[in-house]
């Protein structure tokens, strides 16, 4: 008899502290938000996020890359956005260059949980794209401009300019296949900044040729964004593969899971 009620009293103890630790966790909010939505800038494709994305995979995240076409901000914010809603759950939305106006607005959808801007345009609300740019002008000369209102890098001074410490065989390759850009694109103002509402972080490119270093910790330091600098050209996530994923990895494990 004395041993049944040691049995007893043994597993009673077992199912309250299994009980308790159910209620520790259902108390506390869940951190770790394991999509990233990822969007590249002007002059590029998704495909430079190559190399970031398969270090994402292999730490547990599921990477979706936007496409949009460069042919208007309120374009590539719908594209955007019409990733994000195919999500299953909370998204870390990411954005290169031009992206970072996109992810700017586009951030703004409920499922965004935090931002990473990575050498990346910031605009505030009523401010565009051109307008930033050129209130710190960067290095680069060799933008070019279409008949029909689109812009290009000169394939001449496109890796000097855009992708000095990538393999110059890739920046070539680069050169050739870049997504010409709107005007549209860089002159329509953001609206509202979702940088305002939502945790942000900051990747400074302190070689970089196409805006301008100084911009980019300006820009940082408004957002109040957690800011690291690498010395690099302006597609850090190629270059810096790594250092990209990590940042990208702080932000997602610092933002709770569920929403």
């Amino acid at each position: 008899m004395k041993k049944l009620y040691m049995i007893a009293a043994i597993a009673a103890t077992l199912m309250y502290g299994t009980l308790q630790v159910a209620s520790a966790q259902s108390e506390s909010p869940e951190t770790g938000v394991k999509n990233v939505v990822v969007v590249h800038g002007a002059f590029a494709d998704g495909s430079g996020w190559e190399a970031v994305s398969k270090i994402l995979k292999k730490d547990g995240y599921t990477v979706s890359v936007v496409q949009e076409p460069e042919t208007s901000l309120a374009d590539d914010v719908k594209f955007t956005q019409r990733i994000i809603d195919s999500q299953p759950g909370p998204v870390v939305l990411v954005g290169h260059s031009y992206g970072g106006t996109v992810i700017t607005e586009a951030g703004n959808d409920p499922k965004v949980s935090a931002l990473v801007y990575i050498a990346a345009f910031a605009p505030d609300a009523g401010e565009n794209t051109a307008q930033l740019e050129q209130s710190v002008p960067p290095a680069i000369k060799g933008i070019k401009r279409t008949d029909d209102g689109y812009f290009f890098i000169d394939p001449a001074v496109f890796a000097a300019d855009f992708a000095a410490d990538v393999p110059a065989a890739k920046a070539k390759f680069m050169a050739d296949s870049q997504v010409l850009i709107s005007a549209n694109s860089f002159t329509s103002n953001v609206t509202s900044p979702a940088w305002k509402s939502k945790p942000s972080w900051y990747m400074v490119a302190a070689a970089d040729r196409a805006i301008n270093p100084d911009l980019e910790r300006k820009m940082a330091k408004r957002m109040n964004a957690r800011t690291i600098e690498v010395n690099s050209s302006h597609v850090a996530y190629i270059s810096h593969a790594k250092e990209t994923a990590k940042l990208i990895e702080q932000a997602a494990a610092s933002v709770p899971a569920n929403q």
